[in-house]
């Protein structure tokens, strides 16, 4: 496990209070001192802070379609890609059982842990510092975003696509449930047959998962080149 002074360097962050983010990289399998406030408070800022952004970045949008992609660069998605891209897992705390089965690289867990990253920077020294974090993280994902792509989710725009070029709807299928009710996650595939395209996305719901999946095929170099 690397140290996290690591992490600081990676988020952009130095830490006055260094057991804030040892906390922030504590699962609840490893300790009753978890992660798990600290992502509740971390959701709250993340949502404040994209808000804002998604508001001065277009002025033409309406509410509907702000709500939109700020719902789709905040779901689960989004900050497991941020915590692969900062290598996340490396920090995180889990324990024995979590560890043997893969869980400090689950995209639930590892998506949870960024949240609770923005958590522990907020209570360490307040909003300004978490926007910069966040902001700084987020900086790929929002530089993206085009007026085309503003209002719509990854599904509506994978269907727009390959209805432009009069290919057949792509084809949803839930391959696994796992977890507890409470705590489920969804492994589902996404095929576009005459793209030869099979990928995978996983979520806490189903529609996230089929979104996630959908993002994996509007990536792909076959829907890239359709797009020119």
């Amino acid at each position: 496990m690397l140290p996290l002074s690591e992490l600081e360097n990676r988020i952009g962050y130095k830490f006055k209070n260094e057991s804030l983010l040892k906390r922030a990289m504590t699962h609840r399998s490893f300790s009753s001192e978890n992660n798990e406030r600290l992502e509740f408070l971390g959701d709250s800022v993340l949502n404040c802070v994209i808000g804002n952004a998604l508001f001065l970045k277009d002025k033409h949008f309406d509410e509907g379609s702000l709500s939109r992609v700020r719902s789709n660069l905040v779901k689960q998605s989004a900050l497991a890609e941020i915590a692969e891209r900062i290598g996340i897992s490396e920090f995180l705390r889990v324990g024995e059982g979590e560890l043997h089965t893969g869980g400090n690289r689950r995209p639930s867990t590892i998506a949870d842990a960024v949240e609770a990253i923005f958590g522990a920077v907020f209570t360490d020294s307040g909003f300004e510092s978490a926007q910069t974090v966040i902001i700084r993280l987020y900086e790929p994902m929002l530089s993206k975003l085009t007026p085309d792509t503003l209002g719509k989710d990854p599904k509506t725009r994978l269907q727009e696509v390959l209805q432009g070029h009069h290919y057949g709807l792509p084809v949803y299928e839930v391959l696994e449930v796992r977890g507890l009710p409470h705590d489920q996650e969804f492994l589902v595939s996404v095929s576009v047959p005459k793209l030869d395209i099979n990928l995978q996305g996983v979520g806490r719901s189903r529609r996230q998962a089929e979104q996630e999946a959908a993002q994996k095929a509007l990536d792909s170099e076959a829907v890239k080149k359709l797009k020119g």
